[in-house]
C-alpha cells in the first residue's frame, strides 16, 4: 500500500514558530492547482501498489474550496489505483470553518479532518500569532463533529507563561469534546523563523525545556487516563482513530509528495520539490518535475528504521533488522543499545527493541545515539 501527500502551500498568516514552505498571497493559487494536477499526471507510474491514503497538508489546504478539492481527488482516482475506503484527510484552521464549508467537506470523499487548535486560550494563540481565536477554535469543533467522526486536533506545549494548570485545561477541553485523536508538539525554535529572531532580540523569552518535560508528562498521563493510545511519540489515538497515513511514513511504506517542497520516498530513493512556488509552476508547465534525488545508502535506511521505529508502540523488530541489514549491523545496535537497556532507557519485548515509559521525552537523543555515522 502507499499514500500520497498534497502540499497546499498557502496561509492566511505566517505563524511565528513555523519554517514550513508556504506563501501568504493568493494570487497564483489557480495556477498552483493546475501545476498540482500535472504532477500528479506526470507522476502516476511511480507507484504500482493501491493507494490506501490522501493527505492534503500545507501550508492551509482549508484555502481551498470545496469544488478545487474535489477536483484534486478526482485526479487522483483517474490516475491512481485508489482503495475503495481510503483515508483522505485535510488538515484546516478553526477559522476556516465555517458549518456550511463543514457540510460541503463531509459529502466529498474526505474523511478525515485535521484542524489546527494549538491552544484553546487567546493569549497563547496571539503568542504564536494565529489567524483564529479560542472561541473560533472551540465553535469549529463542535461543528465539525456534527458531521465527522473522525478527527484529530493538533496542540502545542511548551509554551513560555503556560503553567501546569493551564496546559491541563487546554487538554480537558479536547477530552470534553470527545475528540479521538490528538497530535501535540513541544513549541521549538527552527531557524529563520519570526520567533527565532524575538528571543534572539530578547522581545520573547526563551524557550524553558524543564517546562516542556513537565507538559509532556502531564500529556501522556491524562490521555492514558481518557483511555487513549499513545502510538508514536507526539499522537495520541482511540482505538481505531490512529493516522494511517502517518502511521504509514514511520513503518516505511512508499509515499508520493506533491506540490512544492513536498518529500518522496520510494524504499530506496528519497525526493523532494523545490521550496518555491514560482520555481515549481514554471519548471511543472514545461513538463519538468523540480525535485532533487537522494539515492539513500544502507545505513541512511538503518538510521531512518530506528528513527521511525523507536518513536511507535511498534519498535524496532530485531529480527527485521538482521534480515535488511545483516548479522553485523544488527549486533552494532545490540552493543549501541546497551547501556540504555541498562538503565532502564530501552527495552527488548518480544523481539523488538522499545523505548520506555520513563524515557519517551528523551527518545530523540537516545536516537541520535543509535545511528550508524561512519562505514
Amino acid at each position: 500500500m502507499s499514500g500520497i501527500y498534497i502540499h497546499i502551500p498557502f496561509c492566511k498568516q505566517a505563524c511565528f514558530y513555523c519554517d514550513f514552505h508556504f506563501s501568504v498571497s493568493l494570487k497564483r493559487k489557480e495556477e498552483m492547482i493546475k501545476a498540482i494536477v500535472i504532477e500528479l499526471r506526470l507522476r502516476k507510474d511511480e507507484l504500482k501498489n493501491n493507494v490506501e491514503t490522501i493527505y492534503f497538508g500545507g501550508g492551509t489546504p482549508s484555502l481551498l474550496t470545496t469544488d478545487e478539492l474535489k477536483f484534486l481527488i478526482d485526479i487522483i482516482y483517474q490516475n491512481y489505483k485508489v482503495i475503495e475506503d481510503p483515508e483522505i484527510t485535510i488538515e484546516a484552521n478553526p477559522d476556516d470553518f465555517t458549518e456550511g464549508k463543514i457540510k460541503e467537506l463531509a459529502a466529498t470523499k474526505i474523511n478525515r479532518l485535521s484542524i489546527g487548535v494549538q491552544s484553546f486560550f487567546d493569549d497563547d494563540l496571539q503568542f504564536m500569532n494565529r489567524a483564529h481565536k479560542a472561541e473560533e477554535a472551540k465553535e469549529s469543533l463542535l461543528k465539525a463533529m456534527t458531521y465527522f467522526d473522525n478527527i484529530t486536533i493538533d496542540l502545542i506545549y511548551g509554551v513560555p507563561n503556560m503553567t501546569n494548570e493551564k496546559w491541563l485545561r487546554n487538554l480537558q477541553f479536547a477530552f470534553k469534546m470527545n475528540v479521538p485523536h490528538i497530535s501535540s508538539y513541544a513549541l521549538t525554535v527552527e531557524n529563520r523563523t519570526a520567533l527565532a529572531n524575538f528571543i534572539k532580540k530578547g522581545k520573547y523569552p526563551a524557550l524553558d525545556e524543564n517546562l516542556a518535560q513537565q507538559h509532556f508528562k502531564i500529556l501522556v498521563e491524562e490521555t492514558k487516563k481518557h483511555h487513549f493510545i499513545q502510538y508514536e511519540i507526539s499522537n495520541f489515538g482511540k482505538a481505531g482513530y490512529f493516522s494511517k497515513h502517518n502511521t504509514s511514513y514511520w513503518q516505511g511504506k512508499k509515499y508520493l509528495g506533491i506540490g512544492p517542497s513536498a518529500h518522496s520516498y520510494n524504499g530506496s530513493l528519497r525526493s523532494w520539490n523545490v521550496s518555491n512556488n514560482a520555481r515549481y509552476i514554471k519548471s511543472i508547465q514545461q513538463n519538468i518535475l523540480p525535485q532533487e534525488i537522494e539515492s539513500l545508502t544502507i545505513n541512511d535506511r538503518f538510521n531512518e528504521t530506528i528513527m521511525t521505529g523507536l518513536r511507535t508502540i511498534w519498535g524496532v523488530s530485531l529480527q527485521e533488522i538482521e534480515k535488511d541489514f545483516g548479522l553485523e549491523i544488527k549486533n552494532e545496535l545490540f552493543e549501541n543499545a546497551q547501556k540504555y537497556l541498562k538503565n532502564n532507557s530501552l527495552k527488548i519485548e518480544k523481539g523488538k527493541l522499545l523505548i520506555t515509559e520513563k524515557s519517551k521525552f528523551l527518545t530523540d537523543g537516545i536516537v541520535a545515539d543509535l545511528f550508524i555515522v561512519n562505514g
